[in-house]
């Protein structure tokens, strides 16, 4: 009688449970179901659409901010005549405020456009983008608004004027003769190699005429109340920041082209060595590894050439064709290379590839004036990354924060060019 009344209470029990047991399944799977699609959502076109606009609006306010760290310095260049020489606390402070906002700005939003980001981070990264942003943009408009309310009650504007016609004066002594380097870059170089400043000397006298001509609108407006004096010397320091930029292009240019000109000899030994060396661990290699690394021998040894036969008139292009042929013989070496081997070849590529961001840069940074964001970010990438190589301690780190840096530069040339001309 137990035996039966057990099986039965079993059976009973296995009946109850039963439904309650297919409903729990159905509910596991309704809630993985949505899980999964609540993911799907997340990651969808839709999401992806809203963070990216996001992340755009953030990128906007990143451009007026590298805009306002430049007015500051205009401001600054203006003002600190008439607090007898020393930067206003307030304007000072407030670029720091603005140029530690947009390095740190342009490192964040660097981080949230890279590919494969979720759109929920994205998104989160933008808004307190957009945040710190605005707090800085705050910071640097109550400066300046604080700086003018000190000058319109401080400085008269004859005051004004003197101080004015003696940075006009000192920018002009400063700059001395820059036809004078571009005498000596023809007599150094083919006009290929510093095309980009082929014409700073004429651009620098250009701007410091037209500041002459915004100091006589100054000079003229005192006493007229339709006329300011202040913003027509405000005009005055955006010709005299493009003098000294001018100028600064063509200084800047000349010693990398003389410096190209004076280091070419040593690059094509080192070049020639690190291919001597690359042959070496050639005769290492097996059957199947050798092809490759051969045929980039060869076609480094044929570059090595061609930028040899040109390096007499163009040391700036030779020495970036051999940076190239060096970065791709690495990559053809790829691991088959002792540690040793690779501190040695990274100790002799590392100058020619210093030298290489360099030119790129000092390029890249005469034409993204005024450009886009996506310009703008490549460019101070490539800062970073020269600073970077700079300061490696470690040859093969500051090698690959070099050859990061020449990328980058280079990138940013090629976006500011196109936005140009698509204008």
């Amino acid at each position: 009688m137990g035996d039966l009344l057990s099986r039965i209470d079993l059976e009973a029990l296995l009946e109850a449970a039963l439904p309650v047991g297919i409903a729990l399944v159905v509910l596991a799977a309704i809630v993985v179901v949505a899980v999964i699609v609540a993911k799907r959502v997340r990651r969808g076109k839709r999401a992806q659409e809203r963070a990216a606009a996001e992340l755009a609006a953030a990128g906007a306010k990143l451009v007026e901010l590298d805009d306002a760290a430049a007015a500051i310095d205009l401001e600054l260049g203006l003002s600190t005549p008439l607090y007898g020489g020393t930067p206003p606390a307030s304007l000072r402070r407030a670029r720091l405020t603005a140029q530690h906002s947009r390095d740190d700005a342009f490192a964040a939003y660097r981080t949230a456009s890279a590919e494969g980001r979720h759109p929920a981070e994205v998104r989160r990264e933008a808004r307190r983008l957009s945040r710190a942003i605005d707090e800085a943009l705050r910071i640097t408009s109550a400066a300046r608004e604080e700086n003018a309310a000190w000058v319109d009650e401080n400085a008269s504007p004859e005051s004004q004027i003197d101080l004015a016609q003696a940075r006009i004066d000192e920018l002009r002594e400063l700059m001395g003769d820059p036809a004078a380097l571009r005498v000596d870059l023809e007599r150094i170089a083919d006009e290929s190699e510093w095309d980009d400043a082929a014409h700073a000397d004429e651009r620098a006298h250009e701007a410091i005429e037209e500041a002459e001509d915004h100091w006589n609108r100054a000079l003229a407006a005192i006493g007229d109340p339709s006329a300011s004096v202040r913003e027509a010397l405000a005009d005055m320091e955006r010709a005299l920041v493009r003098a000294g930029q001018s100028a600064q292009l063509l200084e800047e240019t000349h010693r990398l082209v003389t410096g190209a000109a004076q280091a070419i000899g040593d690059e094509e030994k080192a070049a020639r060595s690190a291919i001597r060396a690359a042959e070496g661990t050639l005769a290492t290699l097996s059957e199947d590894d050798a092809p490759r690394l051969a045929e980039a021998i060869r076609v480094a040894d044929s570059a090595l050439e061609q930028a040899m036969r040109v390096a007499e008139r163009r040391p700036v292009t030779a020495n970036e064709r051999i940076a190239r042929l060096r970065h791709r013989l690495d990559i053809a070496l790829g691991d088959s290379r002792t540690q040793q081997q690779r501190l040695r070849g990274a100790r002799s590529a590392l100058p020619g590839s210093l030298s290489a961001a360099r030119s790129a840069l000092a390029r890249a940074e005469s034409i993204v004036l005024d450009a886009e964001l996506d310009a703008r970010v490549r460019l101070d990438s490539a800062r970073h990354e020269l600073a970077a190589a700079r300061q490696a301690h470690d040859p093969i780190e500051a090698l690959e924060a070099a050859r990061r840096a020449t990328r980058d530069a280079e990138e940013a040339a090629v976006l500011a060019r196109f936005r140009k001309r698509r204008r």
